[in-house]
């Protein structure tokens, strides 16, 4: 009896613990999706929002300090450094989004079908993604873009081809692990095609167990976006985007450290955002916490 019980104790400590992990982590994945869905809102309505044209220049108010008028500054022109944040992220994540979800969607394709079909074919497909991952992958795109010239459409080309690789070995091992399962064997019993399994059962158990990759990803493309910009080879001038901002104002961060430090704030702020999205995404997947 006294066993019993205290097992039983122990369960329930168990349970209580699992709830209060389950419910920081809700908390933890609630705040984090709040805060992208804002920033993301904030961009999409920055027209709305901002208080001057990003491009409007002020002689009278070059590089001046944040004030009621110009609440985080100007620029060497007298631009309004606010309402450059906010028109910038409009290029910054519209970008990340982009260049993930195209790098996302060619990666598990292939990945899967490399997986599914395997042979030959999986062999082929993974030799030339370990070739490609064999370079560093910042190296890589900055030499890309170095090679066929810069600008946003070339730094999307580069990325894409660059960023495909690890998505495309994530879904690959998620497709050898389920792909003889016995829902799989049966539904090819029953007449199913290789295309119909791989899209109706194989591809919709893949892709949940890679949300984690896809958001964390965004926070990547985000700082490698801005890394390249910063080095004059993402966006070019007047457009503001946040790494181009970092370009800008490295020539002036000690005359107007403002410059630097905004435009350095969001970029930050956006990747831990991202970051932890994908890693509270991370532990409410988790089975062995049965958070779902």
């Amino acid at each position: 009896m006294t066993n019993s019980a205290a097992l039983k104790g122990a369960k329930t400590k168990k349970k209580k613990h699992l709830s209060k992990a389950r419910i920081r982590v809700w908390i933890r994945f609630g705040l984090s999706m709040l805060f992208a869905i804002l920033f993301v809102l904030f961009t999409v309505f920055a027209s709305y929002i901002a208080p001057y044209d990003p491009l409007e220049t002020h002689y009278d108010h070059m590089l001046e300090a944040p004030s009621k008028e110009f609440v985080f500054g100007t620029d060497q022109l007298g631009r309004d450094l606010y309402s450059r944040i906010l028109y910038g992220g409009k290029t910054s994540l519209l970008i990340a989004f982009m260049v993930t979800g195209i790098v996302a969607f060619i990666g598990i394709f292939i990945g899967t079908a490399a997986g599914y079909i395997g042979g030959i074919f999986d062999n082929l497909l993974m030799r030339f993604c370990d070739i490609l991952m064999a370079f560093p992958g910042s190296i890589f795109t900055l030499a890309l873009v170095s090679f066929i010239g810069t600008g946003i459409p070339n730094l999307i080309l580069a990325m894409c081809i660059t960023s495909w690789t690890g998505f495309a070995r994530v879904s690959r091992s998620l497709v050898l692990s389920i792909k003889n399962n016995v829902y799989i064997e049966q539904a090819r019993m029953g007449g199913a095609s290789d295309w119909k399994i791989l899209f109706a059962y194989i591809m919709p158990n893949v892709i949940p167990s890679l949300l984690v990759n896809i958001f964390q990803s965004i926070g990547g493309k985000l700082l490698t976006i801005s890394g390249l910009s910063l080095l004059g080879l993402g966006s070019a001038p007047p457009t503001p985007e946040w790494g181009f901002m970092l370009s800008e104002g490295k020539n002036f961060m000690y005359q107007a450290p403002w410059m630097l430090t905004f435009p350095g704030l969001i970029i930050l702020l956006n990747v831990v955002i991202f970051n932890l999205l994908s890693d509270s995404i991370q532990e409410l997947m988790n089975p062995k916490e049965n958070n779902w």
